[in-house]
Formats: C-alpha cells, structure tokens, sequence
C-alpha cells in the first residue's frame, strides 16, 4: 500500500473487492473497461491463476472514496496483448535476465483503444502514472506496460516520458448514411461493384442473416456462437482464450451492449459474429462459420455490422488490427500506440533505438493504406 498526502494507492486488488458502482461511476461508457466485463474475466477464470494474466489493479481512495482505477496485471508471457514484445523478452533470456513477470495496464485478449486511467478527476490522474512506476520500482520487475490508451491516458505517459511505440488499426464511419447504397455510393467503381458481387453471391447462396441483441440471444444462440468462436481459432492451431462460460455472463450482466449476428440457410444456423457496442461505436470481437460460404465472412463481419450501424445511428465502427481487406469495404487506417517503461538502462536505450526504426515502418505502412483509401473523394 502507497500513501500521498491524503490519499491511498492500493495494488493488487481483484474485482471481487472493488465494488461494482463505484468503479462504474469513474468509467464514462466504454463497456470493455466496466466491472462487468472485467469482473467476468476473472470470475469465470479467463484470467487469473494458470492464464498467464494475474489481476492487480491499482486504485486510488481519498477520504476512503475511490477516485481513480487502472486495470492492471502481472503478466507471465506475452499472450493475448496484441502487442507484441516477445523479441524483447528473448533479449532478456539471452543476457541472462527475466523478463516475465512485468506489469501491463489494459483489458485481457482486447486490441481496443480507450481510456487506461479511470479517474473522477482530471487532476488526479497524473498520480496513477507516478504510482505505476512506483509499483515497477517496489516489485523490481523488467517494464511496465499501457496497451492501446486513448488520447487522454495517452498524453498523461507521454509526458511522463514512457517510451510511445505506434501501431495501425481500421475503423469505419458512418457518415450519417441514410443506408447500405448510400454508403457504397461514396467508394470507387470497382469497390462499389465487388461488394455488390460479394453479397450477390452469398444471397444467391440461400444465405440470411439476424441480428439478435441483448436479453434476446438465448442460451442456444450462445452455443452455436462459442462453436464458431472455436472453429476460427482451431483453423488457427490456436487455443481459445475465452470459455463458453464468460460468453453467458457477459450477455447476462451487460445485455445493452451485445449484438449476435447470425447467417442460416434454410432456418439452419452456418456461421456468427459477436459485436460489442455502445451508443458511438460497435467494436467488432469474434467470427467463426462451421460450413464455407463464398463471401460470408465480409458479409457478417462487415457489411451487417455496418448496416446496425446506421439502422442505430452508430458512428464508428472498429474494426481492429490487422487486415488491409478492410479498405475495399469502407475502413480507413487510423492510429494506435502503446507506453513502455524498461527498468534496465542499457535495454531501455535499445529498445528505445528499436522502437525508432520500427516506426519508420510503420508510417510508411500508414502512408501507403492512405494512398489506398476507397472512397470517391480520394481517387486520383
């Protein structure tokens, strides 16, 4: 425990001992930073003990208040970040040193931007970064972490002087469509029409699709969904990192901000999507098929989540790392940065000379997407 005039930093905390409305009041809306979802991470054993994720969350009381949050975790690989450090942890293995555990500030197998201090205050926010290092130093640990911070959390490590290292993901917006051909009014040619043939196909395929949200996916819904959820990471050679169990307590604890979509033939279910959303922005998550179907990955992936966004006036919608496939359906490339603190000097300044060039990287690969936008305004 750590003592600042008036007020007490407490690490180590779980989320069964954080109460769920104070925590709540300090997150403005984004539903992957509230207690429901996170306390089902670790209620239903997605994190914790054997996962590689321990939860120690960092809190601040004043007067016995809280008034900032900051989810934290002793991490014991590099699993399920969207970050990846593991050439750093080699260097480490390679010198002789342990790299795990370090300490990561952001939400478990979750590639989203959004805030990583939760504070009451603006003021007070500056404490938690000063806090987190206090927590590198007392544990002796290699680094401490912040995965995928908005602007504001973002600002607050940057001028703490933690190193930034840069990333692209892909977002939609919904630019007030009044619908689905007024959207693909505003692409290229040849965009306009591949979409157009894609979703031909997967019509022409006997294919339909449900949206299905809130108290109204059903147990069944959820089943089929953890099987395709499973299929896409078994045609991976992966594990899933989510079990059945989490997926029942999610739409249970916070129903306003889940959305299923579901393609059946013949009334037979073939393939699902889970979204996660609030009154701004859907955040595509998971997507799996049991049977093949020409096209229907674009179609419930894309092309349905963006037609629930404008049936809900839902401005953005992420869609994550990775894929420049979602250019040619109206994504564009936007950036993403995460915050390191390296205890060791000497592998600070390499890693620092390392972060450096990759940017360069980076903008060329930002640079190039740009050059590839899809939509009218921008063809040359």
């Amino acid at each position: 425990m750590l003592h600042s005039v008036d007020w007490t930093f407490q690490a180590g905390k779980t989320f069964a001992e954080i109460p769920a409305q104070a925590w709540d009041t300090l997150n403005t809306d984004n539903p992957f930073l509230s207690h429901a979802f996170l306390s089902a991470l670790e209620d239903i054993g997605c994190v914790g003990d054997g996962t590689g994720w321990i939860p120690h969350h960092l809190l601040a009381l004043q007067g016995g208040r809280l008034v900032c949050g900051m989810p934290l975790y002793l991490k014991l690989d590099s699993y399920g970040e969207y970050v990846f450090d593991w050439s750093w942890a080699d260097a480490y293995q390679r010198n002789g040193l342990e790299y795990y555990p370090k300490l990561l500030c952001g939400v478990p197998f979750t590639p989203v931007t959004g805030p990583r201090i939760l504070s009451a205050n603006p003021e007070f926010s500056p404490r938690m970064v000063q806090a987190l290092e206090s927590l590198l130093q007392q544990y002796e640990l290699s680094s401490a972490h912040v995965n995928f911070p908005d602007a504001e959390s973002a600002s607050l490590f940057e001028a703490a002087g933690w190193l930034k290292r840069g990333g692209v993901q892909f977002r939609w917006e919904n630019k007030g469509y009044a619908d689905f051909e007024e959207f693909l009014s505003h692409l290229t040619h040849d965009k306009r029409k591949r979409i157009h043939q894609e979703r031909k196909k997967v019509a022409e395929a006997g294919v339909r699709c449900r949206w299905i949200t809130g108290a109204d996916i059903t147990e069944n819904d959820w089943d089929f969904f953890y099987r395709c959820y499973c299929n896409t990471y078994r045609q991976h050679h992966s594990m899933p990192y989510l079990t059945r169990g989490f997926f029942s307590r999610i739409g249970h604890t916070m129903p306003q901000n889940i959305l299923l979509i579901v393609a059946e033939i013949d009334s037979r279910p073939i393939a699902s999507t889970l979204n996660i959303y609030n009154k701004h922005t859907l955040y595509g998550r998971y997507w799996g098929a049991t049977q093949f179907v020409s096209g229907l990955h674009f179609e419930l992936a894309y092309y349905q989540a963006q037609e629930f966004c404008i049936a809900e006036d839902i401005r953005y919608f992420e869609g994550g790392a990775q894929g420049e496939h979602k250019l040619a359906r109206g994504f564009e490339p936007r950036p993403t940065c995460s915050f390191h603190k390296i205890a060791h000097p000497q592998f600070a300044e390499a890693i620092a000379q390392a972060v450096r060039r990759e940017a360069l990287g980076v903008a060329a690969y930002a640079d190039e997407l740009e050059e590839r936008a899809p939509f009218k305004a921008l063809e040359k």
